[in-house]
């Protein structure tokens, strides 16, 4: 880069040192469109071969700078790369079509690995292990996501925590911004107060913002979800579920993600024998730090919320967790 720069003053500077045609009576001609002296046209052609758009996009911009009367010149040069560049993005872009198109069942999966430790507050107060997987299938409009969790902990010869979460949710492209999604739930949290608790939910999600550096997702639908107390008690209720996932990469290794879901209960139950109203609130912030392509350390911050608890049971569970994540 820095050789191309440095070529195309010398070539300008060694056409300037000739100084600009003179009229008899010694003004200077009005600027005709003139020709780009071949070393120039030469460091512009080889920013082009390199097919590195920033390149020939300084090299350009330095050109017309220092040759003004060969504006029309450069401009066509300019204009014939972008539509090379056009075609090539293109032609990348109907080649993935094409592959999402051909995939199987088993193809177009990626995911990560996520294992280390945690501590607890709230209805526990402890340190275990903590493990996930999230995999996810992207299609043309189609999209897939996979996910499991476990957090452990056992002292002494008894289970102080035990907590299990599974998920399936697929969405569907309606636009460029708008998505109809699905979603299948279920959880368990003894020292919670429930031995399981099943959701399911649909509804609209809206991409507002995507970027490169950061994205916003937020969704909105009904819920009916089903609790099954440790006593033997159960609830089954329909609900309104309000999702929000934002990720932010603030430089190319550090990444800050917040995740929040809220799904509040209506009131009255078919089979309910508690008829109060139920919210339950789950935030968890976290930070990625990024160690390799392929592997990151990970600390996050989850608050869960339960405004109707069993009996016995607090309305806030907190849990940091340090871990080490693999992407595949």
């Amino acid at each position: 880069m820095l050789d191309l720069v440095i070529a195309a003053s010398a070539a300008v500077l060694s056409l300037a040192a000739a100084g600009e045609p003179e009229t008899a009576a010694g003004e200077p001609q009005t600027a005709q469109p003139a020709p780009l002296p071949e070393p120039v046209r030469a460091i512009i052609e080889a920013a082009i071969a390199t097919g590195d758009e920033t390149k020939v996009r300084t090299v350009i911009a330095l050109v017309r700078t220092t040759n003004p009367d060969s504006a029309a010149e450069i401009d066509s040069m300019m204009a014939g790369f972008e539509g090379h560049l056009a075609e090539v993005k293109q032609a990348e872009a109907a080649a993935r079509e094409a592959a999402l198109r051909s995939a199987g069942l088993f193809d177009n999966w990626s995911g990560k690995g996520e294992f280390g430790a945690f501590r607890a507050t709230g209805n526990t107060s402890n340190t275990g292990l903590t493990a996930s997987l999230d995999v996810t299938r992207e299609g043309i409009n189609w999209r897939h996501q996979l996910t499991g969790r476990v957090d452990y902990q056992r002292a002494n010869g008894l289970t102080t925590r035990e907590q299990y979460l599974a998920r399936y949710e697929p969405n569907v492209k309606v636009s460029e911004r708008f998505y109809a999604y699905a979603l299948a739930q279920h959880e368990s949290d003894r020292f919670q107060g429930y031995s399981g608790r099943s959701a399911i939910s649909g509804g609209i999600g809206y991409q507002a913002l995507k970027k490169d550096d950061i994205q916003l997702a937020v969704k909105i639908g009904p819920a009916y979800r089903v609790t099954e107390f440790i006593d033997g008690r159960s609830e089954s209720r329909i609900a309104g579920l309000i999702g929000m996932d934002f990720d932010w990469r603030i430089t190319d290794r550090l990444t800050l993600t917040q995740d929040t879901n809220a799904v509040a209960e209506t009131g009255g139950s078919a089979v309910a024998i508690i008829d109060a109203r139920n919210t339950t609130l789950d935030l968890n912030t976290g930070l990625n730090a990024a160690i390799s392509k392929k592997l990151s350390a990970r600390f996050s911050y989850a608050v869960e919320y339960d405004s109707n608890p069993a009996p016995g049971a607090v309305q806030t569970d907190t849990l940091s967790r340090i871990t080490l994540i693999y992407n595949f």
